[in-house]
């Protein structure tokens, strides 16, 4: 086989219409293939051992290339190719966005009597992000989540997790976070430093921004698109519930990971149709 590769986004996607060009220390093309439905390119043209160029394209994404060394076997594997949205490393212009639910989620992880994760979501929220004019740093973002709105497809967890022994929704009915600044970790990464009020405490909660490009939307809206994950200990919180298991094991571990995939509408309020 002489040239393999996976094509993906930044999120893990496959990009099924990618096309890979490789071409020669001359610049000739000596080879080109398309991705397949997994985005996935297996080629079995035989290449000349040697250095070569691969440049992987796609419409609406910004082209990738990089540098690959065929074997004397004539084989090239690339690995895994990223690529990122066009516009994705231009920030989002300034002014007001709107976090769009019905295309976002809200989601934690949390370890199962040690061996396992169980997996849940908030179903009502909302928010505003404020990217600013002249430094972007100083953008601001501020959301609001409904505590009863947990589901872990579960209705007696569910039930639990709603009581004084975690959330408490009936005294602590919303979930907030505001952040304060923004720091670059990256061309398209960012650091969000801010604060998270739950179940009566409020603590400082970092998120791990990617960013992940701008685009138009069916309905003649701007959308932006971005990945976020935190890691937050129950305990900061005074959710200090466990039941111990033998062996000392916690039947729910006490480390949450955040997992928040977001859309945001330029404006200050989502469309109405």
């Amino acid at each position: 086989m002489g040239l393999t590769a996976r094509i993906r986004t930044r999120d893990g996607w496959a990009v099924s219409h990618a096309v890979v060009t490789v071409t020669d220390m001359t610049g000739t093309q000596v080879l080109r293939a398309e991705a397949d439905a997994e985005g996935a390119v297996r080629d079995t043209t035989e290449l000349t051992p040697g250095a070569y160029t691969v440049i992987v394209t796609a419409v609406g994404y910004a082209p990738a290339a990089s540098s690959a060394i065929v074997t004397a076997s004539g084989r090239a594997e690339v690995g895994t190719v990223t690529l990122a949205r066009q516009g994705g490393t231009e920030l989002p212009p300034p002014g007001p966005w709107t976090i769009d639910p019905a295309h976002s989620s809200v989601a934690a992880v949390a370890q199962h009597l040690g061996i396992s994760s169980v997996h849940g979501r908030f179903t009502e929220f909302g928010g505003t992000i404020e990217i600013a004019p002249d430094d972007v740093a100083k953008s601001r973002v501020e959301a609001v989540i409904r505590a009863a709105s947990v589901d872990t497809g579960n209705g007696m967890r569910d039930t639990h997790l709603k009581s004084g022994d975690f959330l408490d929704v009936e005294r602590y009915p919303e979930i907030t976070y505001r952040s304060g600044a923004l720091t670059q970790a990256g061309p398209d990464r960012w650091t969000v430093h801010g604060e998270l009020a739950m179940h009566g405490v409020v603590r400082p909660v970092d998120l791990d921004l990617a960013y992940l490009g701008t685009g138009a939307d069916p309905w003649g809206g701007t959308r932006a698109a971005f990945r976020a994950t935190a890691a937050l200990h129950r305990e900061d919180f005074a959710m200090n519930y466990n039941q111990v298991l033998q062996a000392g094991i916690a039947a729910i571990g006490t480390t949450l990971r955040v997992e928040l995939d977001i859309q945001a509408v330029q404006g200050d309020s989502l469309p109405t149709a």
